[in-house]
């Protein structure tokens, strides 16, 4: 119970609850043990898809930690004012729970690694206002999308309304770049076929090969580089959207590296070597990242110095 002023000046009381950040960080452990308990197979689930797939997946692990960095940059605006816990925030809570159980024991066609992420985004959500309350969860929104976005392995059921244009793209883009630089290379489907000395080297860009997974991996580097480093909307969707063109390029590139190695032994097109070569490029992407938001920010600077410069005149 507070008391708070009225629109008459005087004072009356309210049914707002507040409690300490000490009291808020005691509960969110002890329900956040009880949560990983309740989803335990999603989270081994997930887990066991990143460990097993580093290349594609591994990013899922490191993306619930950048969150956590979010809001700990927020945490003194957060923890300004005693928390005002709501308790539709419970509700919310259960309704989570109760949809993952549905998926677990209904219907065969909830029983999907996405649609059960979608009782745990609820329960996130529903902890979040139990425990902050609607004004504090402001600064937790977006932390929190980015990672139910961001932190979960999408299907191929919806990778492949994508990734299919994506193979086609990576393969007439690799057909184009090895014959410029002057390797006579031949284009059937998403098959390149590479002469050299008579010879002909096959290289299927398969559906690992679509620079689908480096895409998304792009997306949520960029939405986190957007978030910390650009106050402005516009440099902040710019710097998201650039992230499309540069992962495309940057897997073209990955494909005819593969064709060029793919002469000399056709072993370095497959196995091992094969997602060596997609590690190595996301060197070259990470930096040419870098330096678009290094154009960017730039805009930010003259603007503000043309500013100062008009004031003082």
């Amino acid at each position: 119970m507070s008391v708070v002023p009225n629109t008459t000046g005087n004072f009356t009381a309210t049914n707002v609850v507040e409690i300490s950040v000490k009291t808020a960080t005691m509960a969110c452990g002890f329900l956040m043990v009880l949560l990983v308990a309740v989803f335990w197979e999603w989270f081994r689930r997930q887990a066991a898809l990143a460990w097993h797939e580093p290349s594609d997946w591994g990013h899922t692990l490191i993306i619930p930690f950048i969150s956590g960095y979010f809001i700990w940059n927020k945490r003194h605006i957060i923890f300004s004012k005693p928390l005002q816990p709501a308790w539709i925030g419970a509700a919310i809570m259960v309704f989570g729970i109760a949809w993952y159980m549905v998926c677990n024991v209904g219907p065969a066609a909830f029983a999907h690694h996405n649609i059960r992420a979608t009782g745990l985004a609820i329960t996130l959500i529903g902890l979040g206002v139990l425990l902050l309350g609607w004004l504090a969860m402001e600064y937790v929104w977006f932390p929190l999308f980015y990672t139910l976005v961001f932190a979960q392995t999408i299907s191929e059921r919806f990778m492949n309304l994508v990734t299919y244009r994506m193979q086609d793209i990576s393969a007439k883009g690799a057909y184009v770049f090895l014959n410029i630089i002057g390797i006579q290379t031949e284009h059937a489907g998403n098959v390149l076929t590479i002469v050299r000395d008579g010879k002909l080297v096959q290289l299927n860009v398969a559906e690992a090969c679509s620079g689908m997974r480096m895409l998304v991996a792009f997306l949520a580097l960029g939405v986190a580089m957007a978030y910390l480093s650009l106050p402005k909307l516009w440099q902040q969707i710019a710097l998201v959207a650039l992230g499309i063109p540069i992962s495309i390029f940057v897997n073209v590139l990955r494909v005819a590296s593969l064709g060029i190695l793919g002469m000399f032994d056709q072993n370095f097109m497959s196995g091992e070597f094969h997602h060596m070569i997609g590690l190595v490029w996301l060197l070259p992407a990470f930096f040419s990242y870098l330096a678009v938001l290094w154009v960017l920010s730039q805009f930010l600077i003259e603007a503000d110095e043309t500013n100062k410069e008009s004031n003082a005149s």
